[in-house]
């Protein structure tokens, strides 16, 4: 039982270190707060509703990801390279991917909701 405390509070830390300094974590938790009762107006069901949520708890799953290998990187050298460029261009180029999932699937609830579908 005191591991699971420990998780929590280590995952509490985490996400406090990462909402202090990372613009784009704080944009997510705010978006993913507007989202929660949103959600609630637009979709119809328990499972839309879910896979709403679920893309964009995704979503910021994927950016936490990110800034820990950018942090990682950072730490191994300040200094410019070009394989560490890579590494940091293919963490985005996963946000970038989980962004579009979240932005289907809030497109088509959205879609559904007005009668397109």
């Amino acid at each position: 039982m005191q591991r699971l405390v420990n998780a929590f509070w280590n995952t509490c830390a985490g996400f406090g270190f990462a909402y202090k300094s990372e613009q784009a974590i704080r944009q997510e938790i705010f978006l993913l707060f507007m989202a929660i009762p949103l959600g609630v107006v637009l979709t119809p069901g328990v499972w839309q509703y879910a896979a709403m949520i679920g893309s964009l708890l995704l979503l910021l799953a994927v950016e936490l990801l990110n800034t820990c290998a950018e942090k990682l990187c950072d730490h191994v050298t300040p200094d410019r390279h070009p394989q560490i460029k890579v590494v940091k261009d293919m963490g985005s180029a996963a946000v970038f991917c989980a962004a579009t999932i979240a932005g289907l699937v809030w497109l088509t609830a959205v879609a559904e909701r007005l009668g397109f579908f």
